[in-house]
C-alpha cells in the first residue's frame, strides 16, 4: 500500500491554546481516513496547516515520501492537495463555471475569458463522479448539497488526488449524504486519497477505511471501523463514557403555549412556502418538525421569530398575538431561539464572546444602568456561562469568529437557555456539534421540557427527531402531512411521509417493527 501524506510531529500554537500537539498521522493510496473528535480537538487546524492556511511551529509534512513547505493555498494545490471547507469558499452572484475558474481564469488568444472550456471540463468531471452540476447555474439558486458538489469539482478541476472535506456533512440532508458518500466512493476508485473530518460516528463507520481520534490536540487512538463500536469511539474522543440515548420521562404536557392558525408565509422571492398550517405546542412537551430541508421549515421558524413577515394567519402564543411582532418584542415575550444559521442570526462575529452572550439582554439590568453598560456584570455572566455550557476558549474576550463552529453553537445556546421562557425553538440545535456537546444539549432541551417550557425542535435528522419528540410534525411543500405520537412511529414510515407520501400510503408501504433511536454522532 502507497503512502500518499504523512505528518510527523506537527505542533500549532495559539496565544493561550496549545491547537496541535505532536500530531503524526499518514494516509494511504484509494483511502478514506476518517479524522474524529471534538470541536476544539484541532482537526481543522491540522488541515488548515496542511492546504498552507497555517504555518506549524515544529513538524513535517511528507507528500509520497518527499518532505515538503506549504506555505500557501497553492503550494498545497501544486502538489496535489485540495481542501473543501466546513463553510463554503463560493460566490452566489456568480456562476458555477465562474466560481470553478475564479483565481486560473483560461483565456482564448491571450484575451477573452473562456468560459465554454471550463464549462465542459466540469461537464466532464460531473459525469466522471456522478456530481450533477449544471454549469451555468447561479450559486444562489443552487442547494446546500448541491454547493457543496461544486466546491468539489473546483478541487477536482485544479487537479487534486489528495482531498481534503472539512465537515462534509454538516449541513446536508440525509438523501444528500447518501449522496456525497456515493461520490466519495466514486473518487477512491479513480485513484483519489481523502481525509474525511467530521464528529459523526456512525458516518465514519460507515465510510471511513480507518481512522484517527484527535483529542486535547493530540492523536488519542487509531482503529478499523470494523474492528470498534460507536460507544467505544465516542470514549476515545471525549476521554469519559458517553450516553448514545436520550434519557427522559413520559412528557406531562400542559396548557397550549404555542398556537399557530392557517399561517402563510412567503419566501424572499414572494412564493408561499408555508402554506395554511395549523399546529400547537403545550407546555411541557417537544414537538418536533421533520421533513427534507427546504419543505418550509426554515421559513416557518423565520416567521415565528420575527424575521420574515406573516402573510396570513396567526401565531399565538399564550394567547397573544405574535404575527406582527418583532424579533425583540418576541424574545421579550419569553421565546428564545437557536437558529439554524448560527452565523448569519444567531452570532455577531466580530464581536468578542462576552458581547454576543448577552446580545437579546443587553439593555436591560443587570447588564445596563440607563444608557450605561455594567461592564462587570456583563463579564461575570460570560464567565459563568462559558464554564457552564462549557464553551472551549482561552478567554470570553476573543471574538467569536474565531472559534469552532461547535463552540459558536454552544454561546447561542448558553445565551438563549439561561434566559427565563416560555417556548423555545430550536432550529438544527446539534448541527456541527461532537458527541459530548450533542449529549449536553439534548439533556438541557429535556430539561427544559421537563421545567414546563414549550419546545418546538426543528431539525433535518431523523434520530435526532424521533429520541427527543413527544409528537411529531411532518411537513413537505409547506404543509403538514401529519402529526404523531413519536413513540408510535418508525423511521422507515416518518421517510415516506417526507417524500410526500399520504399517511395511508406510507402505511400502506412501511415495515412494521420495533425501532431502537440513537443519536446522530
Amino acid at each position: 500500500m502507497t503512502t500518499v501524506l504523512e505528518l510527523r510531529g506537527i505542533t500549532k500554537r495559539f496565544p493561550g491554546v496549545l491547537a496541535n500537539d505532536h500530531v503524526d498521522i499518514s494516509l494511504n493510496e484509494r483511502e478514506i481516513l476518517a479524522l474524529l473528535g471534538e470541536n476544539g480537538a484541532g482537526k481543522t487546524t491540522l488541515m488548515n496547516i496542511l492546504y498552507g492556511l497555517y504555518q506549524p511551529d515544529e513538524g513535517q509534512i511528507l507528500v509520497r515520501g518527499e518532505e515538503v513547505a506549504i506555505n500557501s493555498p497553492s503550494d498545497a494545490i501544486a502538489r496535489g492537495i485540495g481542501m473543501v471547507h466546513q463553510h463554503f469558499m463560493l460566490v452566489p452572484v456568480m456562476t458555477v463555471t465562474e466560481n470553478v475558474m475564479l483565481g486560473i481564469e483560461p483565456t482564448k488568444n491571450g484575451i477573452f475569458l473562456d468560459k465554454g472550456q471550463v464549462a465542459k471540463r466540469i461537464r466532464e468531471i460531473s459525469e466522471q463522479y456522478g456530481l450533477e452540476v449544471d454549469p451555468d447555474a447561479y450559486i444562489k439558486d443552487l442547494p446546500v448539497g448541491t454547493q457543496q458538489r461544486v466546491e468539489i469539482i473546483k478541487v477536482l478541476y485544479r487537479n487534486a488526488d489528495i482531498l481534503i472535506l472539512d465537515e462534509p456533512t454538516a449541513v446536508l440532508t440525509p438523501q444528500e449524504v447518501e449522496g456525497l458518500f456515493q461520490i466519495l466512493r466514486a473518487l477512491i476508485d479513480s485513484g483519489k486519497s481523502i481525509i474525511f473530518i467530521t464528529h459523526k460516528l456512525k458516518e465514519v463507520l460507515a465510510m471511513a477505511d480507518r481512522i484517527t481520534v484527535l483529542r486535547g490536540g493530540a492523536v488519542a487512538g487509531s482503529a478499523i471501523p470494523s474492528e470498534v463500536t460507536p460507544r467505544q469511539l465516542a470514549s476515545l474522543m471525549v476521554g469519559r463514557e458517553v450516553s448514545l440515548t436520550v434519557e427522559k420521562e413520559k412528557p406531562q404536557p400542559g396548557e397550549v403555549v404555542l398556537q399557530v392558525n392557517h399561517l402563510y408565509v412567503k419566501d424572499e422571492r414572494e412564493h408561499v412556502v408555508v402554506n395554511g398550517i395549523t399546529f400547537d405546542v403545550r407546555g411541557g412537551e417537544v414537538l418536533g418538525v421533520a421533513g427534507v430541508q427546504g419543505n418550509g421549515q426554515t421559513e416557518l421558524v423565520y416567521a415565528l421569530t420575527g424575521l420574515l413577515p406573516v402573510e396570513s394567519g396567526d401565531v399565538l402564543l399564550n394567547g397573544e398575538s405574535l404575527a406582527h411582532a418583532t424579533p425583540r418584542q418576541i424574545l421579550e415575550r419569553g421565546v428564545a431561539h437557536v437558529p439554524e444559521d448560527r452565523q448569519k442570526h444567531g452570532l455577531v462575529l466580530p464581536f468578542p464572546i462576552y458581547d454576543n452572550m448577552m446580545l437579546c439582554t443587553y439593555y436591560q439590568p443587570p447588564f445596563s444602568r440607563g444608557v450605561v453598560l455594567q461592564e462587570k456584570a456583563i463579564m461575570d455572566s460570560a464567565t459563568e456561562l462559558t464554564a457552564q455550557f462549557d464553551v472551549r476558549t482561552p478567554s470570553i474576550k476573543v471574538a467569536v469568529s474565531t472559534l469552532s463552529g461547535g463552540n459558536q453553537q454552544k454561546v447561542i445556546v448558553a445565551r438563549e437557555f439561561s434566559r427565563p421562557i416560555k417556548l423555545l425553538i430550536a432550529s438544527q440545535p446539534t448541527r456541527g456539534l461532537d458527541v459530548g456537546s450533542i449529549e449536553y444539549i439534548h439533556s438541557r432541551i429535556i430539561e427544559k421540557r421537563d421545567d414546563g417550557v414549550a419546545v418546538l425542535l426543528v431539525s433535518s435528522e431523523l434520530d435526532e427527531i424521533l429520541a427527543l419528540s413527544d409528537r411529531i410534525a411532518v411537513m413537505y411543500k409547506g404543509q403538514i402531512v401529519d402529526v404523531l405520537d413519536a413513540d408510535a412511529v418508525n423511521k422507515e414510515y416518518l421517510g415516506l411521509l417526507m417524500a410526500g407520501m399520504k399517511p395511508s400510503e406510507a402505511a400502506s408501504k412501511a415495515k412494521p417493527g420495533e425501532q431502537t433511536v440513537e443519536r446522530v454522532f
